[in-house]
């Protein structure tokens, strides 16, 4: 067994009010496959450059083995894929690596093609095969579905289910239940490991927290009880003082100058008590503090829908269409139609034409500018004055600060710094440049501007991208509620199965 280990490490970016690490100390064995689970912005990525030596760091980090980074950018997308696979592994058997691509359905033929011209799906599956290959490397992987259809994942789970050694950074939950044994879980405050997949991890924790939960409301009861003992025995021992000089000897005959002292020892008594009730109180709520410290809460969220006075908001028949300059069509004789109260799912492998469709439905909306030229034959028109809410799977357009998207998406800054906060973000993060966010949290700054815009119709690409699951259940449970008009394209199969009243499959 090969251990890493990691030693009081602290580390905070330059300009940060605080640490993403402080005195983290933890032991993995290299063979497990690890599942990394936390929410957006706990450190997940940063983990991963830390062990890759990209961050300078305070304390300690030792390990027997090499570690290899997914994913990775070659300098040339132009060069030959085959060559791309000897940047990531030195030293293989060209019929093992044959071996591995089939295993991931991926044809030979695509190792002598320029790397530019595979989609995003075939350049995930090729570096993770060649990656694969090295030899007493631990692999770190960092969000390998975002560019894979449902089948892809399967597959890639079904990959990765077959190997050891390495650490998985993703949201998909199918995928982490297919192919991990252990999870590392970055809480609110503390870090955990536990054997298992996502499903018993996640139903260990809703007892754990359950069981807080019921803690923290027995000491509350407690403290308010102690509380109430302390004010009464306290009130009890001021009166007593009070009468310890002076009485009445008419009223109180019984009393003389000598009960004095046996009131003063009944006094101090009745203090003492008083001093002992308070540390069982300052107990109590030092035990309560922990109990909630990793509990993670959300809040609901709400967006306001526009009703349309149309029923059918989008009109597709016989629909044909093609990029110009492209030799055959997207996709050919399509129909499909959206009525008011639907929410769609589009399911098809990549490039089938998901988000051309959107693109196609924006267009003709009048949207904006979606930067496409379509050749078309057939039927596409949506309801007049159709408001649409859109979430782009792209966020590389991101620039600024939120003051200026506020601004330049006619938004209240307020109520949307407010849907972010509920989306867990920090409040520091709001002083920042967008540009500078983790992929998640740029996935949620759209998402906040789409539930704040009044809409007939949302449309969301690949909404879920590098979403933490605590905000995935959080969104579900949004669109349950409200059940807007939603068309989407998503590939987190649990979240499709929960939402969509109607799936499409293209």
């Amino acid at each position: 067994m090969s251990l890493l280990s990691i030693s009081h490490l602290r580390f905070g970016y330059e300009g940060s009010y605080a640490m993403i690490f402080d005195d983290l100390s933890l032991s993995l064995d290299t063979n497990w496959r690890l599942g990394l689970i936390g929410r957006n912005g706990r450190g997940k990525t940063t983990l991963l450059k830390l062990l890759m030596g990209l961050e300078s760091y305070e304390g300690e980090i030792s390990a027997s083995v090499d570690f290899d980074y997914f994913p990775f950018s070659p300098p040339d997308l132009s060069a030959n894929t085959l060559s791309v696979v000897d940047m990531v592994c030195r030293e293989y058997e060209y019929w093992q690596l044959v071996r591995e691509l089939s295993l991931l359905q991926v044809d030979e033929q695509v190792l002598y093609r320029p790397f530019g011209t595979l989609s995003f799906g075939e350049r995930t599956k090729v570096l993770l095969a060649a990656l694969f290959l090295n030899e007493n490397h631990f692999l770190l992987i960092d969000e390998p579905t975002n560019h894979l259809d449902v089948v892809g994942r399967r597959l890639l789970g079904n990959y990765l289910a077959g190997k050891k050694g390495f650490i998985l950074v993703s949201h998909d939950r199918d995928l982490l239940d297919s192919c991990i044994d252990h999870v590392l879980v970055l809480n609110r405050k503390t870090i955990e490991v536990q054997s298992g997949n996502f499903s018993s991890w996640w139903e260990n924790k809703q007892r754990k927290d359950q069981f807080a939960i019921a803690e923290d409301e027995k000491h509350r009861k407690e403290i308010k009880k102690l509380k109430q003992a302390a004010r009464r025995t306290s009130e009890w021992a001021d009166k007593s003082e009070r009468t310890k000089i002076g009485f009445d000897p008419i009223k109180e005959h019984d009393r003389s100058v000598g009960t004095r002292s046996f009131i003063g020892a009944k006094t101090k008594k009745m203090q003492s008590r008083v001093k002992q009730i308070e540390k069982r109180i300052g107990r109590e709520i030092e035990e309560k503090a922990d109990l909630l410290q990793d509990l993670e809460s959300t809040k609901d969220l709400k967006l306001t829908q526009l009703i349309h006075h149309k029923n059918t908001l989008v009109n597709i028949t016989d629909y044909t269409l093609q990029y110009t300059g492209a030799i055959v069509p997207v996709f050919t004789d399509l129909t499909l139609s959206i009525k008011r109260g639907e929410r769609i799912a589009l399911h098809g492998e990549n490039g089938c034409g998901k988000s051309t469709i959107i693109k196609s439905i924006l267009q003709k909306s009048g949207f904006g500018d979606v930067g496409t030229a379509f050749l078309e034959k057939g039927i596409c028109e949506v309801a007049s004055g159709l408001a649409i809410s859109y979430v782009n799977q792209d966020t590389a357009d991101l620039r600024g600060g939120i003051s200026e998207f506020c601004e330049e998406h006619h938004l209240d800054k307020s109520m949307f710094c407010t849907i972010l906060r509920h989306l867990d973000f920090e409040r520091n993060q709001f002083s920042k440049n967008m540009e500078n966010y983790s992929e998640g949290q740029k996935k949620k700054v759209l998402l906040a501007a789409s539930l704040l815009t009044p809409a007939h119709l949302y449309i969301w690409d690949e909404p879920l991208n590098y979403i933490d699951v605590f905000s995935r259940m959080q969104i579900e449970k949004l669109l349950l509620d409200f059940q807007p008009t939603l068309l989407f394209v998503e590939h987190d199969q649990a979240f499709s199965e929960k939402i969509a009243t109607r799936i499409v499959d293209l």
